[in-house]
């Protein structure tokens, strides 16, 4: 996954951020989604980031479609012509930022249904965008960073190495090796510092990551992984996005939320 075309995020104080935080206790998380057998995760991903940038200029948490960009976004890297959003094929958080950019935003999910397949034909209708991008950019790999960034921003996007994910039941996930290739968007929405990490047979400070996988699979649909030593590629690839609210017809009704 590579972050070019997105501007690095200015450095944030990080002396006062709080021993733990959590967006869902802010209301800034939808319910988890299940992308099903289509890897559409990274516009889940890019979703759940607008939605809590939405949330954070509006103040209104609004469930926000998935399909129109496994339908529509074909967005490239500019720096890998052969590194475009594919629909069930793969895609990236911050070409599908790009392609919020350019289109305008996205609908409501319950305007534009989430199916799970690749359909051959947009359906987006312009008049019914919900929640808008107005900048988006990537975090350092410091820790502390990502902490910053995500307490003042909002959850953040970010990619991963699922490889351990596929047989998580609870608790902190700490494997002591896991690659760093990263194949998997998810959506951080908080930290902790302290819980139980079974292999290591003690308590270690995690990160709390909502998957697309549906409810039933891990901790109600989420993930806990290390923090502090970018364990399966966790801090590498991270952005965070702003949003602009806009009502179905286009109107814009608050300020811009800046990050920059």
């Amino acid at each position: 996954m590579d972050l070019k075309g997105a501007h690095e995020a200015p450095i944030l104080p990080t002396s006062d951020l709080p021993e733990e935080f959590d967006w869902r206790d802010h209301g800034a998380v939808t319910g988890v989604k299940n992308q099903g057998a289509c890897g559409s995760c990274w516009a889940f991903s890019a979703s759940g980031a607008l939605e809590g940038a939405n949330f954070l200029a509006t103040g209104k948490l609004v469930s926000l479609s998935e399909q129109q960009m496994v339908d529509c976004d074909h967005e490239c890297d500019p720096s890998e012509a052969d590194a475009c959003d594919q629909g069930c094929s793969g895609g990236l958080m911050t070409t599908a930022f790009q392609y919020l950019l350019k289109s305008g935003g996205l609908e409501r999910e319950k305007d534009y249904p989430y199916t799970g397949t690749d359909r051959d034909t947009c359906k987006f209708d312009k008049s019914k965008i919900s929640a808008s991008v107005t900048n988006f950019s990537t975090i350092s790999i410091n820790e502390d960073q990502i902490a910053a960034n995500l307490v003042k921003h909002g959850p953040l996007a970010i990619g991963i190495n699922a490889v351990f994910m596929q047989t998580y039941i609870g608790g902190v996930s700490c494997p002591y090796i896991c690659g760093r290739h990263l194949d998997h968007g998810v959506l951080l929405v908080g930290y902790g510092s302290a819980g139980w990490a079974p292999i290591r047979l003690k308590n270690k400070p995690y990160w709390i990551i909502k998957n697309s996988w549906g409810e039933n699979w891990g901790e109600n649909g989420y993930y806990k992984i290390c923090r502090g030593h970018n364990v399966c590629g966790v801090d590498s690839t991270v952005s965070t996005v702003s949003a602009l609210h806009a009502t179905p017809q286009g109107e814009v009704t608050l300020a811009e939320r800046k990050n920059m």
